[in-house]
């Protein structure tokens, strides 16, 4: 049996009229899924097509290019909590660097950073400020797809890494009613709803409203995890050819401020939680509006409207110890930090379905517009006490204005079992800097990317694929020359170009995937972290990444689903700091592994039992850019059951259990020469009713 919602069709919901009508007509069961299937198609957990890669609707095989998808089957046996735990089994990816912290979705591939220039939100771009983070809460979204190396010619800044574009829940095409409450360690206590369907009896307005309420704490204490969200959105078919789809969201959270302990020495983390239970709140108020219009306008050509605006206002109460030499004992400091962000964002494009001969083209011409403003406010370090902090007025700290224009234009190209993908792009970027004391720096940036790739399908599924591409990005906030030095200048684009050759091979007759791939990154003035002058300052270093990495998914009708995936990276500084010129990144594992399964069988004696697991492999690292000692490898236990009470008659109610880090590891892990603690064993209990 399915984890979507499945219901005997004698209920009659959402059921055409004319079974209502004349004698008992047998239409067997009704399964109905979660996940909308519109811009990103979905069986199990294998993605069959979408958007994500191209802006043209593609079959994921025939990409060529690495992308891992996680669907909405994968996220529901997981239960993942952050966005950090959702892609945590993808291949290329990194979410260990800094051990447990909920405040940020600290997302790293192919051992680049992808927070600040690689985090999209349903095709757009979620621009984030230093602090003012966007948070994607995993009941909000219906599949995450992370595109592997350069992806700027055609979505625009983003890193040399790649990209992560997290897809929103959006209308149903039939009825679909969902409350789910969960409990759990730390005094977990939630719960959510998601309500979807046609409103009219033609289908043409549809509408969905997913929510949640939480109040939790963490094994941090005075560290919370609390939540209140509210997501609506709604999809009108104009007339036949033309469809506007709204998503919104609304939330406010609070975190801990402080996520850190105390370290003692290089390397080495104590068991003193630096934060101060009575003054350790993050909130932060979060919201985002915004459209997709489209318009066949004939048969062969359609034009797209994207457009978002969002806010983010982050209010951040810090603290941590220190020594005093010659004076026994410890000291604290305090902290308070305001940072508000706005970002509009546009995206306007026209496809084009051609042909030449036997030459079939799928071409997309684009021009895009992102707008973004944040300004932060803070009182820097304080020693007086949490109180006296908390009565002063922040001091203004800083900000930035941004401007991005792009034009580009893909070229999808098909002849038989060959494809080539053509793209170019070329940016302007307009900064405006502003320092502490109000002055502003203007700084113009332009730049060309582009991107050459083939595949070709043989006939028994297998498809070689290779790219070779650039990047561009302007980046956030300063940078520092010597981070002991306190002078800092705006930061310089970040340019990357990547070669890479792979294979994907789809098993014949089975809903799976699996992609192998080699690739090799060169990034010039890329922003890493650098706390070797007590606190962590943004530097800018050339650096090269290569290595493999393999991904399978697969979904079989007996129930089963799995994925797998193992990584080497290697992620060489070039130029950098003294002392680290050849030198590898800290925190990025040479090797890392995985393997998830879940098992619900659709027949037989354990019909509605669900159970499953997995293990993540974590390898040794660099502990910092010096290269002085090293982080240990890590083995990670996930577990998870769920029990179908439709067994007993209650169609729809199921129990779910996760347990994450099993073994309870409360390890330390060291990212740019500081070091923290992960998270240690935790689990929820899910009760889900569908109706």
């Amino acid at each position: 049996m399915k984890r979507g919602f499945v219901i005997a069709a004698a209920i009659g919901v959402g059921l055409p009229a004319a079974a209502q009508e004349g004698g008992a007509v047998d239409l067997g069961t009704l399964v109905l899924e979660s996940e909308s299937n519109t811009t990103l198609v979905q069986e199990g957990y294998v993605a069959q097509s979408g958007r994500q890669a191209t802006k043209v609707d593609t079959d994921v095989k025939l990409i060529p290019q690495n992308i891992s998808v996680v669907t909405q089957d994968q996220i529901e046996d997981q239960a993942p909590r952050t966005l950090l735990e959702t892609v945590g089994y993808s291949s290329g990816t990194t979410v260990s660097n800094f051990a447990f912290d909920t405040r940020y979705d600290a997302i790293y591939l192919r051992g680049f950073p992808a927070y600040y220039t690689g985090l999209f939100r349903d095709g757009l771009r979620q621009y984030n400020g230093p602090s003012a983070w966007f948070r994607n809460d995993p009941y909000s979204y219906e599949g995450v797809a992370l595109l592997k190396g350069p992806s700027s010619s055609l979505y625009g800044v983003s890193g040399p890494g790649g990209l992560v574009n997290v897809v929103s829940k959006r209308p149903l095409e039939y009825t679909f009613r969902e409350i789910k409450v969960t409990t759990g360690t730390d005094d977990r206590k939630e719960m959510a709803f998601d309500f979807s369907g046609p409103v009219d009896e033609e289908g043409r307005f549809k509408y969905r409203l997913t929510g949640l309420v939480r109040n939790s704490g963490t094994p941090l204490e005075g560290y919370p995890d609390d939540k209140v969200m509210i997501a609506p959105s709604f999809t009108y078919e104009l007339t036949d050819r033309t469809t506007f789809t709204f998503l919104g969201e609304y939330t406010e959270a609070t975190v801990g401020g402080t996520a850190s302990y105390y370290n003692d020495g290089p390397g080495s983390v104590s068991r003193r939680y630096n934060g101060d239970p009575d003054y350790n709140d993050f909130d932060q108020t979060q919201w985002r509006v915004g459209y997709e219009l489209a318009h066949e306008l004939t048969d062969s050509v359609t034009l797209r409207q994207k457009l978002r605006y969002a806010e983010v206002e982050a209010d951040l109460e810090y603290s941590g110890f220190y020594e005093v030499t010659d004076t026994p004992g410890f000291f604290r400091y305090w902290g308070h930090y305001l940072e508000d962000l706005e970002v509009f964002t546009v995206d306007n494009t026209a496809e084009f379905q051609l042909a030449t001969g036997s030459v079939s083209h799928e071409v997309v011409v684009g021009l895009d517009y992102t707008e973004a403003i944040y300004d932060a406010y803070s009182t820097g370090t304080q020693y007086v006490s949490a109180a006296a902090t908390d009565a002063m007025d922040p001091p203004y700290a800083g900000g930035q204005e941004t401007e991005q224009w792009g034009i580009y234009l893909h070229d999808q190209v098909t002849r038989g079992p060959l494809k080539a993908f053509l793209s170019a792009r070329y940016d302007w970027v307009e900064t405006t800097s502003i320092a502490a004391d109000r002055s502003e720096t203007d700084t113009d940036d332009e730049a060309f990317s582009g991107r050459v790739a083939l595949s070709y399908e043989f006939g028994n599924g297998v498809t070689p694929f290779a790219n070779y591409a650039t990047s561009f990005s302007p980046n956030i906030g300063r940078v520092y020359e010597d981070p002991a030095v306190d002078e800092s200048s705006p930061a310089e684009p970040t340019l990357a170009r990547q070669a890479e050759v792979g294979v994907k091979y789809r098993l014949p007759g089975t809903e799976s995937l699996i992609t192998a791939s080699l690739f090799d990154i060169r990034q010039e003035d890329g922003v890493v972290l650098d706390a070797s002058a007590g606190e962590n300052r943004q530097v800018q270093q050339d650096m090269h990444s290569r290595g493999f990495e393999i991904e399978a998914q697969a979904s079989y009708a007996s129930g089963l689903n799995l994925t797998g995936s193992f990584t080497r990276t290697f992620v060489e500084i070039e130029e950098g700091a003294e002392g680290t010129e050849g030198n590898f990144l800290s925190s990025i594992p040479e090797n890392q592994a995985s393997v998830w399964a879940f098992y619900a069988p659709e027949s037989g004696p354990l019909k509605g039992i669900g159970f499953g697991g997995g293990l993540r492999y974590v390898g040794e690292s660099w502990g910092d850019d010096a290269n002085t000692y090293r982080n240990d490898d890590r083995v990670f236990a996930d577990l998870a059951a769920s029990y179908d009470f439709g067994r007993h008659g209650f169609d729809g109610m199921q129990l779910q259990v996760n347990v994450k880090n099993v073994f309870d590891d409360t390890s330390q892990t060291c990212t740019a020469d500081y070091c923290y603690r992960y998270e240690g064993r935790t689990a929820t209990a899910s009760l889900r009713y569908r109706f």
